[in-house]
């Protein structure tokens, strides 16, 4: 499906381990519709390494420091999963601090696989519809979010998605809601 996101901006949080389909094929994807996507990690490393498989991935270039980040700089943000990455990023009180904004700002946040415990850290998920990797259900349940087994769950400007084979659809959720 072609979307129009021409003059769209979207920020992609992340940091080592992110899952490495997770955070490179929404990216490719939403781009060719348009977007401009980029990459926010914390520190100062110009670039950030996946997790592909059961090893260590390739390393995508970092775009912005987290440091400084503004919501108001952009129209989305995504939160790609990998065990590692949220949970690296759930300690991180920048990291929190930007996704708390993009939500009071009502913008769209995207969290897919295990990206949706960053949503738990942050209080985005209590009295929400989520999805997640299954192993989440439970901490997600816990912060007060009704979970689903679903390929993609939008609720409000929230969505959410469960694996690397929901990512299409992922993708698209993120495009139609930019699109509203």
């Amino acid at each position: 499906m072609a979307h129009a996101l021409n003059g769209k901006h979207i920020a992609i949080l992340a940091t080592d381990g992110f899952e490495q389909s997770e955070l490179q094929e929404p990216k490719r994807l939403l781009e060719s519709w348009g977007a401009s996507v980029k990459v926010i990690a914390p520190g100062d490393a110009s670039q950030i390494r996946g997790w592909k498989d059961k090893d260590w991935g390739e390393n995508v270039k970092v775009d912005a420091p987290l440091k400084g980040a503004k919501a108001d700089d952009y129209d989305a943000l995504v939160l790609p999963g990998g065990v590692i990455n949220p949970d690296k990023l759930r300690i991180d009180t920048d990291a929190i601090a930007l996704i708390k904004a993009f939500g009071a700002a009502g913008k769209p946040v995207a969290a897919i696989c295990h990206g949706p415990w960053l949503l738990v850290e942050s209080g985005l998920a209590k009295g929400r519809k989520v999805t997640s990797w299954p192993s989440l259900k439970t901490d997600l349940g816990n912060a007060g979010a009704e979970w689903t087994d679903a390929e993609v769950v939008v609720d409000g400007g929230l969505i959410t998605s469960r694996k690397p084979g929901d990512i299409p659809a992922f993708a698209d959720a993120v495009a139609k809601a930019l699109a509203e």
